[in-house]
């Protein structure tokens, strides 16, 4: 499953504000979110918005991004800007119409 806007909005803003590769600014979103139980591919603008804040600048700051607090605070920003796309049916709905 490909990977939602507001995931590929933060890593991108995360690799120009910092010295972090694709690599690395993808695998720390994704150790983020994570820690959080949130999945990557489903993860809305407000849920991601809320990561930035309160659990990626622990991620950055364990690998040594300076200023970690002020990154996290304007990516949780720009965020507003994402309009989460529609994702396809869960697989409760899926079964709940065809079921009956």
């Amino acid at each position: 499953m490909a990977d939602g806007k507001a995931f590929d909005h933060v890593c991108a803003q995360l690799e120009s504000a910092t010295a972090l590769d694709r690599l690395a600014a993808r695998g720390t979103v994704r150790i983020a979110l994570k820690g959080a139980g949130l999945d990557p591919s489903t993860t809305t603008a407000a849920q991601m918005r809320v990561i930035a804040q309160r659990v990626l600048p622990k991620e950055l700051a364990a690998r040594g991004v300076s200023d970690a607090e002020a990154v996290c605070a304007a990516i949780a920003k720009s965020l507003g800007t994402i309009q989460d796309a529609v994702v396809g049916e869960s697989p409760e709905a899926v079964f709940a119409r065809l079921g009956g």
